[in-house]
């Protein structure tokens, strides 16, 4: 075995044990192909108010201008998905993936410790670790490293795990063996566009971030637009409609990692709890969670959009 082949199985192996789902590696190098289609989608302000997404074009677009003379990029997904859901049916609802204690930290801190293995096992290596807050797109990434295929709801399908995990990478100078895209196994269903309350899915693999509730529910710091009223699906912090009548979605198995439980509080609060919910009681329910980006004040605001 040489030592590219050496390397990669070790760093694969590692990865499974630190509790990634899977593992995956491409080459460092210029996205062609998504560079014609991030364009586009910018031109046509599909980003809405997100304008972070229109800096750094060329990093998203070319890794190697963002950890110099990086080789490789290591991709791995973790699962998220949950062992149980908020119990009122009627109550306002929270993304599966801010259940627990907010991601990048929890996967910060296992790619710290995937980079100090490598160090560690193959010596001198350079590179960064990346949880979604860089210019970095994981999803294109992910699938050029065999995890999976964007599907026609933009986010990343597996076949035997579906999409309910998080996409996260490791950037490095040193030479592995590269894997190769998946099929695209969506076929003809259209089950995502037909769910999406708010028609998001402007076209098959297109999402129109400006149109998207986890867009309204999150990133927009203004009022909701009343033209959206009735049309949430009672979502007050991000939306799963389209993962969860994927159906490639039920092959989703609960997670196995402790820190992603919510506490036990946050899945039996009532309609009534959330209506009334205050900054105490915010501050305690997500403590370390990825909720607190919408901060105390953008929570009531959802809240009070669904009410009306």
């Amino acid at each position: 075995m040489n030592a590219r082949a050496k390397h990669t199985q070790l760093i694969k192996t590692e990865a499974k044990r630190l509790g990634f789902l899977s593992c995956g590696v491409s080459k460092a190098e210029f996205l062609e192909q998504e560079a014609p289609r991030l364009e586009k989608w910018l031109n046509q302000n599909m980003h809405g108010e997100m304008r972070y997404m229109e800096n750094h074009f060329d990093k998203r677009l070319d890794p190697t201008k963002l950890v110099e003379g990086s080789k490789s990029v290591i991709s791995v997904l973790l699962n998220y998905f949950p062992s149980a859901k908020q119990s009122d049916p009627d109550a306002p609802k929270i993304s599966k993936y801010a259940y627990g204690t907010d991601y990048h930290f929890v996967i910060k801190d296992k790619l710290k410790q995937l980079l100090q293995y490598i160090h560690q096992e193959i010596g001198d290596v350079h590179g960064r670790a990346f949880v979604d807050s860089a210019p970095v797109l994981d999803k294109a990434w992910a699938a050029k490293s065999g995890l999976g295929w964007i599907g026609k709801n933009s986010n990343l399908l597996t076949q035997q795990v579906g999409s309910f995990y998080f996409i996260a990478e490791l950037i490095v100078d040193l030479d592995l063996e590269y894997d190769t895209p998946v099929t695209d196994h969506c076929g003809t269903c259209t089950a995502c566009i037909d769910a999406c309350p708010t028609q998001a899915i402007v076209d098959p693999y297109v999402v129109d971030g400006s149109k998207c509730i986890s867009y309204f529910t999150i990133e927009l710091k203004e009022e909701i637009p009343s033209s959206y009223k009735d049309k949430f699906d009672n979502w007050m912090f991000g939306c799963d409609i389209c993962q969860d009548v994927c159906p490639w979605n039920r092959f989703s198995k609960p997670h196995n990692e402790p820190l992603f439980n919510p506490k036990p509080e946050l899945l039996e609060m009532t309609k009534k709890d959330w209506e009334e919910i205050t900054q105490e009681v915010f501050s305690k329910v997500f403590q370390k969670s990825a909720v607190k980006r919408t901060k105390f004040s953008g929570l009531r605001r959802n809240i009070e959009f669904l009410k009306q």
